[in-house]
């Protein structure tokens, strides 16, 4: 029996982006064709906190690349979870590469948060919540990820309501997300309390 639950997973999660524009010479490997603006990809980064009345409770800090598909798409390059049944299910299931780290998140209307392993630390950040109406919108996209050697796109569903924020960003410029180093973002987004379904 396996330890995590049978797709689809349905999720309730506080979120974090930001959204940044890299080069394709400096993007991360990608199991699909990233889509390019003038020779740049959209990269986005998020801290999402899984809570009930989600499947799973657990933290999650993960890199994504806009990349060419029938819909949106994007392809996860780098994640971490404090959880190893997200661990197991994420790949197992859809082939997302995701690790373990310790992860901290603090605060509401200001949220910080860390992400590191035993060796070094990932990333750190801070967020400031802008004002905005909380409107609810449906979207819908695809993670295109690798599974045992095939292109798998799988459909995620996702009621958010997008507010503006204000995000201050670190890096590790020796670590995995070192490409996002020294940058700034596009621009950066609180997703409070937004309801997920994941995988067919």
């Amino acid at each position: 029996m396996s330890i995590y639950p049978p797709q689809p997973w349905n999720l309730v999660a506080d979120a974090r982006v930001s959204v940044w524009r890299v080069p394709a010479a400096d993007l991360p490997e990608l199991p699909a064709e990233p889509l390019l603006v003038a020779g740049h990809a959209s990269v986005f980064t998020a801290w999402i906190d899984y809570t009930p009345p989600g499947q799973l409770a657990y933290h999650e800090l993960l890199a994504a690349t806009a990349v060419k598909g029938r819909r949106v798409s994007c392809s996860i390059s780098e994640i971490w979870v404090d959880s190893e049944v997200s661990l197991a299910g994420g790949r197992e299931l859809w082939g997302i590469p995701k690790d373990l780290a310790t992860l901290d998140f603090t605060g509401d209307r200001t949220f910080t948060a860390t992400a590191a392993t035993a060796d070094d630390w990932i990333a750190t950040a801070a967020f400031r919540r802008r004002g905005g109406l909380p409107l609810r919108v449906p979207t819908v996209f695809e993670v295109a990820q690798l599974l045992d050697g095939t292109l798998l796109r799988t459909p995620v569903s996702a009621k958010i309501s997008p507010r503006a924020a204000a995000a201050d960003w670190s890096f590790n410029p020796a670590g995995p997300l070192g490409y996002l180093s020294g940058r700034r973002p596009v621009t950066s987004l609180e997703l409070p309390a937004s309801q997920l379904r994941f995988g067919a």
